[in-house]
């Protein structure tokens, strides 16, 4: 569980990297390297945006183990709830859901947070754990301000 301190601290890294003259691009991968780096608890990493043709979400950047989910459907599993839903959506143990999509046998948990600008949805943050409820309000409100400053650069 991520404790209030290093919330934090790595709540103050993620903005210097956002707020930096980077590519989008840019500024997730260094996101997802930093997240994945500084927090025992995630063990995979990345966005998915969303395709502006279609009601699908695109991988993008990420750090963890390559996945075969490259395009998600709206709707489909975990990410695909939280492009419906667009709030956040904290899975403690993904194996009590009927619609997960497993990236790997290894997930336990899961945690989408949306990126959005009023009522536009961008895309979202994935965070996956090997651990059952790994995850708790400080990493929500954590990525909640990763994604609402993320939002300010669309």
């Amino acid at each position: 569980m991520l404790q209030e301190a290093k919330h934090q601290e790595i709540q103050y890294k993620a903005i210097q990297i956002i707020d930096k003259n980077l590519s989008m691009r840019e500024k997730q991968k260094a996101i997802c390297e930093l997240l994945l780096n500084e927090v025992a608890h995630y063990d995979w990493v990345g966005f998915y945006m969303k395709d502006p043709e279609k009601d699908e979400l695109v991988l993008g950047q990420y750090a963890g183990a390559p996945t075969d989910h490259k395009r998600i459907p709206f709707g489909v599993g975990i990410c695909g709830q939280g492009a419906i839903q667009q709030r956040t959506i904290n899975v403690q143990d993904v194996g009590t859901v009927d619609n997960y999509l497993a990236c790997s046998i290894d997930t336990k948990s899961e945690l989408v947070v949306p990126i959005m600008d009023g009522n536009e949805f961008f895309g979202q943050i994935d965070i996956d754990s090997h651990t059952v409820n790994a995850f708790n309000i400080r990493d929500e409100r954590l990525l909640e301000a990763i994604c609402k400053r993320l939002a300010e650069y669309f």
